[in-house]
């Protein structure tokens, strides 16, 4: 009987030793890979969650998906059957045909043809027919993932790679699947916030009123000013050159403009004080019982207090503004009965002295006096 030569045989371990090292080394990258992966989709599904306009949802999705899975090719149909998805788009300040990976269809098909009632994925190579998801030259395969809520086609995410074998037919597809749940849960949410959004009563960048409240309470108010014969003041403000700021430090940075000194024009209010974001730069505030003597003392406490404001945005950058501000009185005991002419010419009194403030050197207060009956006839 032969003996094995010890030497033979451990050599032959170590060759075997090597291999499952190998193989180990394999797995323990593959899933250090996962983890990787697993944490950069939970972030993105995190940061999905938390944004609430649609502007900020498409940028994501478009910039962070090609990041996340590492792709070359991103883009996001999206269902717009009214014309409301590109209004809200551009309302926020985003053209939708210069944003590259964006397509908006009128109707289903051919969505609903590809995914069929069940809203199936497609994977797999790049027919014709999908050419015109992705700029330049058709990827070498493709995850095509339905987006729908409630048995509602929203849209499509269409993810392409330059690898023939990145996405195939009968491939696992958790991340995928996830990744689709998630997007449809964001965008049906996003919807419903941007149509609540331009039917609330609340500017959602300022958290201040809207114009649409503030037109309404006018009205109560002036009914009220003339049950309790009080007067009633109106403040016209304005941010003196916030195009400028736009143009220096962007748009973001204008925004935070405008909410901070929405806050801080609240503060010198009070609780029964009505302020409203009238459109722009523009915020005009009621103040119920408040002649104009002391309204002019409001206002002037208001701009002082936006002269010494400084804030600082998202750069480290200090901007410093100022505010031009004009008041006028509505005195039941001069203009009565009330009509809506009457509603008119108090915020007419208050824009014009505004404009008188601009026209004068900005930053200050200026007076449009108090509505009386010659001026009510004058303005009919």
């Amino acid at each position: 009987m032969s003996q094995v030569d010890p030497v033979t045989e451990i050599e032959a371990l170590q060759t075997e030793l090597c291999i499952l090292q190998s193989h180990l080394d394999r797995m323990i990258e593959r899933i250090r890979q996962n983890d990787d992966k697993l944490h950069r989709f939970h972030t993105l599904e995190t940061e999905l969650l938390a944004l609430n306009s649609l502007r900020e949802l498409v940028e994501h999705v478009l910039a962070d998906t090609r990041a996340v899975f590492d792709l070359a090719h991103v883009s996001l149909t999206l269902i717009d059957r009214k014309g409301e998805l590109r209004q809200f788009l551009m309302e926020d300040g985003l053209q939708p045909e210069k944003l590259p990976g964006l397509i908006l269809v009128a109707e289903e098909n051919p969505l609903k043809d590809w995914f069929g009632r069940t809203f199936r994925p497609y994977l797999g190579d790049c027919k014709a027919r999908h050419r015109h998801l992705f700029s330049g030259e058709c990827p070498a395969s493709i995850a095509l993932l339905p987006l729908g809520r409630r048995g509602q086609l929203l849209g499509s995410l269409n993810l392409g790679s330059d690898e023939a074998d990145r996405f195939s037919y009968g491939m696992a597809t958790d991340f995928l699947d996830r990744l689709r749940s998630v997007l449809s849960v964001c965008l049906e949410n996003t919807l419903n916030f941007e149509l609540l959004r331009r039917t609330s009563l609340i500017d959602t960048l300022t958290g201040v009123n809207n114009r649409r409240f503030f037109e309404q309470r006018l009205s109560e108010e002036i009914d009220r000013a003339q049950r309790t014969r009080e007067p009633l003041t109106c403040l016209f403000l304005d941010i003196d050159h916030f195009k400028k700021i736009n143009d220096t430090y962007g748009h973001q940075t204008g925004d935070l403009v405008l909410a901070e000194v929405a806050q801080q024009i609240r503060t010198q209010l009070r609780s029964n004080d009505v302020l409203a974001r009238y459109g722009g730069e523009e915020f005009v505030a009621l103040l119920p019982g408040a002649n104009l003597e002391r309204g002019i003392e409001v206002a002037e406490r208001i701009r002082q207090r936006i002269e010494n404001l400084e804030i600082v945005d998202h750069n480290q950058n200090t901007v410093s503004l100022t505010l031009s501000i004009g008041v006028a009185e509505y005195d039941p005991e001069l203009v009565s009965p009330v009509g809506k002419e009457d509603l008119m010419r108090l915020l007419e009194l208050a824009d014009q002295a505004l404009y008188v403030a601009k026209r004068e050197g900005r930053n200050q207060v200026e007076s449009g006096g108090v509505l009386t009956r010659l001026e009510h006839k004058a303005a009919g």
